[in-house]
C-alpha cells in the first residue's frame, strides 16, 4: 500500500491520496499473486477508488521492480486507456524514487514506446485493448482492468465479443499456463460480463467483492494478520464517498446500475420473473383524498441474526385500482424495537390496515400488538411458497396498477431485490409486495342493501 500511495503522488500530484483499507486489501491480493499463492484473480470495486492505479499502474512496476524479466501484458476496453495507463506506469518507473528503490530495473531505450516498454533484463510490460492482436506475444502475468465499458453492458454482441476473446485469445497468451497469473479488475456491469463469464466456467477464481455498501457482514484479508470486519450498512471508503454521496448516487442512476457498478451484484435485465418497465412511476408523492386507504403490510424475520432476513414494511396509497407505494421500511430488528416501530409506524402513517403475516415472529407480534399497541392488526396466513404467491399478483405490476417513486432512498435496493427474485440473496421485500397486492385482490364480503 506503502508503493500505491508513492505511485499516486507520482501520476496524479494534484490530488491528495486519502488510504483505507480497502487499498490494503487489494495490495494483499496483488502480492499473493506475485508470491504464487494464487494464480486466478478477480477483484470487483466500484468506479473511481483507485482500482486502475493499484492494478494496472503500481501492480507492474512493483512486479517488474522486484522480477525485471517478467513480461506482462494490460488490457483495456480501449487503446486510449490502456495507453494512459501504460504512460503513468512508465512515469513511475522512471522516477528517481523508484530507481532508488529498485537500481536493478532499468528501461531499456531500444524498446519504449507508448503501448509497450521493456526492462534491461528484457521483461516488459505491453499495454493493448479488447480485440487486439497478439500473435507472438505472451506474458507471466496478464492484468485486465475494465474490458468493457459501462456504455457497451447491455450490448449482448458486445458482451460476447469480450467474452470470446478472452476465451480464444487472451486466455492462451500465458507462458505457463499452470504457473503464471490472470487478474481481473472491474466494476459489475453484467450477469454476463466478464467475471460472470469466467466464473460460470470455473469456480476456482479468488474474488475480492467490495461494494460501496455492505449488505453483508464479511472478513477481508489486509495480509500481515490484519483483517478489516464489514458490519452491514458499511461504507467501502467514507472519507471519500460518505452514505449521503452514495445515496444521491443511488437517486441519480437507475436500480440496476448501482446495484451492478456499486454494489457489484448485477441483475438480470427484466428480472427472472417481474420487468421494471412494468411499474408506473410518480413524481409528487399523493396526499390522501377520499376514498382513499393506506395499508401497511408487514414481512417479519424470523431472527434477527447479521446473516439473517430484514423485517420489511411496505406503506401503500390504495386509490381506486391505483396502488402507490409511498415507503419501505427495511431493518433487522430485535423484538421489542420491532414492537415499538410497528407502533410508531402505524401512528406516522395512519393506516386503515395493517397487515402481518401470521408465521413465525409475527404471530406472538400480532397478538401483543392486538393487546397493547391500542389497534388491531390483520393477521395474514402465508399460503403457498414465496414464487408462488408473487406469480399470482404479477398481473397487477404488468398491468401497470402498482406505481413507484421516481426517487428515494429506499428504491434502489427494492428495485434491485424485485428484479432479482427468485434468484437473488433476499426475498423480504417481495413477501410484503405479495402480502398487500394478494390483499388487495381477495374477495370482500357482500353489502346488502335492503
Amino acid at each position: 500500500m506503502t508503493f500505491i500511495a508513492r505511485c499516486f503522488r507520482t501520476v496524479d500530484p494534484g490530488q491528495v491520496f486519502r488510504p483505507n483499507w480497502h487499498i490494503e486489501a487489494i495490495a494483499h491480493e496483488l502480492e499473493q499473486v506475485l508470491r504464487g499463492k494464487n494464480q486466478r484473480l478477480i477483484i470487483n470495486i466500484p468506479p473511481r477508488n483507485l482500482k486502475s492505479i493499484c492494478a494496472s499502474v503500481a501492480f507492474p512496476a512493483f512486479a517488474l521492480g522486484f522480477d525485471p524479466t517478467l513480461r506482462i501484458l494490460c488490457v483495456s476496453y480501449s487503446i486510449e486507456l490502456a495507453a494512459k495507463h501504460s504512460r503513468d506506469c512508465r512515469a513511475v518507473m522512471e522516477s528517481p524514487w523508484y530507481k532508488e528503490a529498485f537500481p536493478k530495473t532499468r528501461l531499456s531505450p531500444k524498446r519504449n514506446t507508448e503501448l509497450e516498454f521493456e526492462t534491461t533484463a528484457r521483461g516488459s510490460r505491453l499495454a493493448t485493448s479488447v480485440g487486439g492482436t497478439l500473435t507472438g506475444r505472451g506474458g507471466n502475468l496478464i492484468i485486465i482492468d475494465d474490458p468493457l465499458k459501462p456504455e457497451d453492458a447491455q450490448s449482448e454482441t458486445r458482451r460476447a465479443t469480450v467474452n470470446a476473446w478472452f476465451d480464444s485469445t487472451l486466455s492462451s497468451r500465458l507462458d505457463q499456463k499452470t504457473e503464471d497469473s490472470i487478474v481481473i479488475v472491474m466494476q459489475r456491469l453484467h450477469c454476463d460480463d466478464l467475471v460472470g463469464h469466467v466464473l460460470e466456467r470455473d469456480r476456482s477464481w479468488r474474488v475480492l467483492k467490495l461494494p460501496a455498501i455492505a449488505e453483508e457482514p464479511a472478513v477481508i484479508d489486509l495480509g500481515h494478520g490484519l483483517v478489516h470486519r464489514r458490519e452491514v450498512g458499511d461504507v467501502l471508503h467514507p472519507a471519500r464517498e460518505p452514505r449521503v454521496i452514495l445515496e444521491q448516487v443511488k437517486l441519480q442512476q437507475s436500480s440496476l446500475t448501482f446495484s451492478a457498478q456499486y454494489q457489484q451484484a448485477p441483475v438480470p435485465p427484466g428480472g427472472a420473473l417481474i420487468q421494471e418497465k412494468w411499474f408506473r412511476r410518480y413524481g409528487r408523492r399523493p396526499e390522501p383524498e377520499s376514498g382513499d386507504q393506506i395499508i401497511q403490510s408487514w414481512d417479519i424475520a424470523s431472527k434477527t441474526g447479521a446473516n439473517n432476513d430484514y423485517t420489511v414494511c411496505t406503506t401503500w396509497l390504495h386509490r381506486g385500482t391505483d396502488l402507490y407505494l409511498l415507503h419501505v421500511l427495511r431493518e433487522r430488528l430485535e423484538y421489542p424495537d420491532l414492537l415499538r416501530r410497528v407502533v410508531a409506524y402505524r401512528k406516522e402513517y395512519r393506516p386503515r390496515k395493517v397487515l402481518i403475516e401470521d408465521a413465525g415472529t409475527g404471530t406472538p407480534l400480532i397478538q401483543d400488538v392486538n393487546r397493547n399497541g391500542g389497534f388491531r392488526a390483520e393477521a395474514i396466513q402465508p399460503v403457498r411458497d414465496k414464487l408462488v404467491r408473487l406469480d399470482a399478483v404479477t398481473d397487477l405490476i404488468e398491468g401497470g396498477y402498482v406505481i413507484l417513486p421516481e426517487s428515494a432512498s429506499w428504491l434502489g435496493e427494492f428495485m434491485a431485490e424485485i428484479l432479482a427474485f427468485p434468484n437473488g440473496r433476499h426475498d423480504d421485500q417481495i413477501d410484503s409486495l405479495s402480502q398487500f397486492l394478494a390483499w388487495t385482490k381477495r374477495p370482500r364480503p357482500k353489502v346488502h342493501v335492503g
